[in-house]
């Protein structure tokens, strides 16, 4: 049977874009990425008041149309929602914040208290982190990081977001945490930021563990996120990422998070399901390990986006 069709429908968001294209190749298929940039005046006004939802993104929808489309994101559902009537099967990721009837499929985490008769939920985000996509990672980095010590610990750095603060003071308290960690409990580590992290934030982490014997990524070179998820023995992540954390427990290794200051209620039950679950713990600024086993809801997710739509 041949492959449908498909497009990525998102903003410019590389976490956004992330979840959809793990659910569209576990699903075994190949979106082309639409992204979704809004011109003036549309920009500045929620998508859901668009009175024409094509119009503001047309430039993306160069026709032909796709057999299916993953929407992603706010915005993403209302282009998604308004091409469906155009015969394009349509999977929505995240909560669209409006109707959900008017989509094929929904998939949406359970912290975001959606149900109904097309409405997949899973326990974490979407993501692209695979047992073979892991192997691979780990067999590319293990010498570049067979220096350090074990136990091993990846630490994923995330930022501020308007609900929670990562300034250069948390990232002060986080190195202190981080450095007292290597000291006292005599771990390797390994640090990688994201894209959202204050240069101020890594330059402090960098300053406080590099000569502790910390690899902290500058950004240059081939990025080493995967390679570290795979060769982990612990993985602490800062708390404001949905996303960043699902990749976490995706793997075989504890996760344990690092608390910030501020507050977000979708994050907050997000994250007490995962404590409720035992799959993640709070980082105290010392290596805690447990047994674990990855908690990752994407295959399942995409077999039934499968199953929904026939292919």
């Amino acid at each position: 049977m041949s492959v449908p069709r498909s497009w990525l429908l998102s903003e410019a968001y590389a976490g956004l874009q992330a979840q959809g294209l793990g659910l569209a190749e576990a699903a075994g298929l190949s979106p082309e990425l639409r992204v979704l940039a809004p011109r003036a005046p549309w920009a500045w006004l929620s998508a859901r008041l668009w009175p024409a939802p094509l119009a503001p993104v047309a430039a993306a929808l160069a026709p032909p149309l796709p057999d299916i489309a993953i929407a992603c994101g706010g915005t993403g559902g209302v282009v998604g929602a308004a091409l469906r009537p155009r015969g394009v099967r349509v999977v929505q990721v995240q909560h669209p914040r409006i109707d959900p009837r008017r989509f094929d499929v929904v998939v949406v985490n359970r912290h975001d208290r959606l149900a109904g008769p097309n409405v997949i939920v899973t326990r974490t985000a979407l993501h692209r982190v695979t047992p073979e996509r892991l192997a691979a990672a780990a067999e590319t980095w293990r010498a570049a990081f067979a220096t350090l010590p074990r136990p091993l610990v990846a630490v994923l750095v995330g930022g501020s977001n308007g609900r929670f603060r990562l300034d250069a003071a948390v990232g002060r308290q986080l190195a202190a945490q981080l450095a007292a960690m290597m000291d006292r409990d005599r771990v390797g580590l390994m640090l990688t930021p994201s894209r959202r992290t204050d240069p101020a934030v890594t330059q402090v982490l960098a300053e406080t563990l590099r000569p502790r014997g910390a690899f902290v990524w500058d950004g240059s070179g081939d990025n080493p996120y995967f390679g570290m998820l795979a060769l982990a023995d612990v993985v602490v992540a800062t708390e404001d990422s949905v996303s960043m954390v699902s990749e976490a427990v995706a793997t075989a290794a504890p996760v344990l998070l690092a608390e910030l200051p501020g507050r977000s209620r979708r994050i907050g039950a997000f994250t007490a399901g995962l404590l409720e679950d035992g799959r993640v713990r709070r980082f105290a600024g010392r290596l805690e390990q447990w047994p674990t086993a990855p908690l990752d809801d994407t295959a399942a997710a995409a077999a039934e986006v499968r199953r929904r739509l026939g292919l």
